[in-house]
């Protein structure tokens, strides 16, 4: 089995900054890609910034420059630094994961359970 666990969302006033984790954990042999979405109510999921296994990184053009995106392969975990938050950032976020299993090669796609983020004007 594997699971994403994220953590680190919450209720801040706009201008702030909260940071997101994601953490992967069962037979995992690598982790090829990770990223955070984004899903608002009525609105369609949106990437929100991705990383690859080396340190390839892409972001949605409403965040860059105020997200960053960073992970640590040794713990399987993944981060997403948030700052100058804006209200419409608020939206239900979710961790998404592209694992290569052990002991056999596999690789499938895994979603965390989501952690909401809330931003007060």
């Amino acid at each position: 089995q594997v699971q994403l666990v994220e953590s680190g969302g919450g209720l801040v006033q706009a201008g702030g900054s909260l940071r997101l984790s994601c953490a992967a954990s069962g037979s995992i042999f690598s982790i090829n890609f990770m990223g955070w979405y984004r899903q608002a109510p009525g609105n369609q999921r949106e990437l929100v910034a991705g990383i690859s296994r080396g340190i390839s990184t892409m972001y949605s053009d409403s965040v860059k420059g105020r997200f960053t995106i960073s992970r640590d392969n040794a713990k399987n975990t993944v981060y997403l630094q948030m700052s100058s938050l804006k209200p419409e950032a608020t939206a239900v976020y979710y961790c998404k994961a592209i694992v290569t299993t052990s002991p056999r090669p596999y690789e499938f796609q895994y979603w965390g359970q989501g952690t909401q983020v809330t931003v007060s004007s």
